[in-house]
């Protein structure tokens, strides 16, 4: 039997670990996934949030390890995903809880989700409920990242749980951050942010200070995916915000694809611009990476450059899918342009311009088209412009 986690003297952890997720609705999780749900043992026995439907199974038998389900009297969901509310009809079933508590759009989503009544009462910021020996308060956060998402913050065992804010997808049995490898999380909750957090960044920094004004300051964070903040909670809060006010390093990320290997050519030409002007360069062709690792390496960045070929009088359809990813993602303070190789219709890679000027991207040059197989000058012209974007990035970070 899978057994929970206690991680305070009245909290277990009771969810679930999916080992072999490697893709979450277009975002790549190569190193898998947590589905966290945590058992408060009070007076009135409470669970907060539950798990992916399929996973269902593995967190009834953590909660068995401690207590009967049966006696589980409130169910507290944070967030109406389904990778958080997909065994929650079930849970339901077999609990029989007193009440279901879900925020206003939480109700809404969960009944277009689930299509079922389920004792749900609705509480918004500032409502608090007594479990007994402790008591729960409510904090709204809408539209991070979804309109129903708010957290429930335990008060005298002073644990903050954060549905998915705060998280990563990392699957790992060492459920504290002092136990995980500071080079991978690191990496992985920087990746969540620019792949899920990153639209609504400012609704982030808002967010943050309406904590900071609530005199909030939890010595444990719990989010739904990944390891527990224990060891120093204010880390990731810190983390939080540098990445939502997106300010730019000197750096550039090169992203293209290539038929033939004429754009990949100018894309090594651009690359060996910037480097020369002293930019740090992330290339990335998109025949061997994926387009949520652009969204990583973008989060830093001052420059995009997209480079596509022309495929039947359109941008090559890799480009036309990672352009789309990252249009979504609306990431600021970008310089960028456009350049390609085609064979007798070159607009396709102007209508690109258009796209990254619509993503309120400024042009920082013309669109570079070279037909076929770019020749010397074209390829000097392609280490011009990397000189000039590095140009334009420094005189940008240094207004």
């Amino acid at each position: 039997m899978m057994k929970a986690v206690k991680i305070s003297d009245k909290v277990y952890w009771v969810g679930a670990i999916d080992w072999n997720l490697r893709d979450f609705h277009g975002y790549a999780t190569h190193r898998g996934t947590t589905y966290n749900a945590y058992l408060i043992l009070s007076e009135k026995p409470t669970l907060i949030d539950t798990v992916k439907h399929e996973f269902y199974d593995e967190m009834m038998e953590r909660i068995k390890s401690v207590i009967d389900p049966a006696k589980i009297q409130i169910i507290i969901s944070n967030h109406s995903e389904l990778d958080h509310s997909g065994a929650l009809v079930e849970t339901v079933k077999t609990v029989n809880p007193e009440e279901v508590y879900v925020s206003a759009m939480g109700l809404k989503d969960l009944m277009g989700h689930l299509h079922k009544d389920l004792k749900f009462k609705v509480v918004k910021t500032g409502d608090r409920i007594d479990v007994g020996d402790d008591t729960i308060s409510f904090v709204e956060a809408r539209m991070l990242h979804w309109p129903d998402s708010m957290f429930s913050y335990l008060e005298r065992e002073n644990i903050l749980f954060s549905n998915d804010v705060f998280g990563m997808h990392l699957a790992t049995n060492r459920l504290f951050d002092d136990e995980n490898d500071e080079r991978i999380w690191l990496t992985e909750a920087e990746k969540y942010y620019a792949n899920i957090v990153l639209p609504y960044s400012d609704i982030v920094l808002r967010f943050l200070e309406q904590v900071k004004k609530m005199g909030l300051a939890p010595k444990m964070i719990a989010p739904d995916h990944g390891f527990i903040w224990r060891k120093d909670p204010t880390k990731i809060v810190n983390l939080y915000a540098k990445w939502a006010a997106q300010r730019p390093t000197n750096k550039a990320v090169i992203v293209y694809d290539s038929m033939w290997g004429s754009t990949e050519k100018m894309a090594r030409q651009i690359a060996d611009g910037l480097t020369a002007g002293g930019t740090q360069v992330k290339l990335l062709s998109m025949h061997h990476s994926h387009r949520s690792d652009v969204a990583l390496e973008l989060l830093d960045s001052a420059a995009l450059l997209i480079g596509t070929p022309v495929l039947n009088s359109q941008i090559f359809p890799s480009m036309a899918d990672v352009i789309c990813y990252l249009k979504g993602l609306r990431k600021k303070n970008l310089i960028g342009t456009a350049f390609g190789s085609y064979g007798w219709n070159g607009a396709p890679i102007e209508d690109l311009m258009r796209t990254l000027e619509s993503m309120q991207i400024e042009l920082a040059t013309p669109a570079l088209k070279t037909s076929f197989v770019p020749d010397e000058e074209a390829l000097n012209n392609c280490r011009a412009l990397g000189e000039e974007i590095s140009r334009k990035i420094t005189a940008k970070l240094n207004v």
